[in-house]
């Protein structure tokens, strides 16, 4: 039995707590999401290394799973957009039931395998993509069936688990194992395994980004301010990067369309809207080296 549906030999009298014992034990079980991911790092930064040559020819990033896993898998492909500006259609969530399955469980979809092979298939993946697999158990039918027809499409596979020795993770080009053992609720995998799987996407995504010269330091200066908060944000993150004032970030901001990157390199250099994309196309969007031009 994997370890996610094994029950906690520690807390099984956990309907006699109290409400404060309660959450005191649901919160510090969440560490070992932490600790899980934290052992995990290197084969996390292993994935981003590999993805990045792929994204870098216009590939794409497949997120496939199943319940709680897939719904990750979504959340984290459609953050993307907003938080770095990375096309839509280069970020795409393959759930386990369609797009219904994100709002209303369909858990019998997962046992589909040859559904995950079929969705592969309809979304024309190839050797230039990198698909993340996500299955608590590691052995997820849906998500196999999808591993088998990536891997046979030449693209980069990534397993991503909270159970060791699974056929997901050994298949896998990479495989990230986040053991996190055994829930507090025996099988709720929606608990620290799904917190595990959040921070690794995160870390996984964040860093591929960084890689794709979507920040400029630690500034996420290739956002799309496309409300009053990423307005301000806009304004916020140019007044720090040029030592600015918010008069001067705004104006910059309004002549080039409220690209982050742009701005910089116009104030920073004092040159025109035009001379600052030329550098920027010239070090392939990476600010600091635009500035070193």
């Amino acid at each position: 039995m994997p370890t996610t549906e094994s029950p906690n030999q520690q807390h099984s009298e956990l309907d006699l707590y109290s409400v404060e014992k309660l959450i005191d034990v649901f919160v510090e079980d969440q560490l070992n999401a932490v600790y899980a991911v934290q052992a995990s790092s290197a084969q996390i930064a292993q994935a981003v290394a590999a993805s990045v040559p792929r994204m870098e020819l216009g590939g794409r990033l497949i997120y496939v799973g199943a319940g709680t896993s897939g719904r990750l898998g979504v959340l984290d492909s459609v953050e993307l957009q907003p938080t770095f500006s990375w096309p839509i259609e280069r970020a795409v969530g393959l759930l386990a039931g369609g797009h219904s399955a994100m709002f209303v469980a369909v858990e019998g979809a997962e046992d589909d395998a040859l559904q995950g092979a079929l969705d592969i298939e309809a979304n024309a993946v190839s050797e230039l993509d990198v698909v993340l697999l996500l299955a608590a158990s590691g052995s997820t039918p849906y998500v196999m069936g999808a591993l088998h027809a990536a891997k046979e499409k030449g693209a980069l596979t990534v397993g991503i688990v909270n159970n060791i020795n699974t056929p997901l993770a050994l298949l896998a080009e990479i495989g990230i194992v986040l053991e996190t053992g055994s829930e507090l609720i025996s099988g709720s995998t929606r608990l620290k395994a799904g917190t595990a799987q959040k921070i690794a996407l995160n870390s996984f995504s964040s860093a591929l980004m960084i890689r794709l010269n979507k920040t400029y330091g630690n500034l996420m200066v290739d956002l799309k301010p496309n409300n009053a908060k990423l307005h301000l944000r806009a304004i916020h993150l140019t007044m720090l990067a040029c030592d600015c004032d918010a008069s001067t970030a705004n104006n910059m901001l309004h002549e080039c369309d409220f690209e982050i990157k742009v701005a910089i390199v116009a104030l920073q250099k004092n040159e025109s809207i035009s001379a600052a994309k030329k550098r920027l196309a010239e070090a392939n969007g990476n600010v600091r080296l635009a500035l070193k031009l």
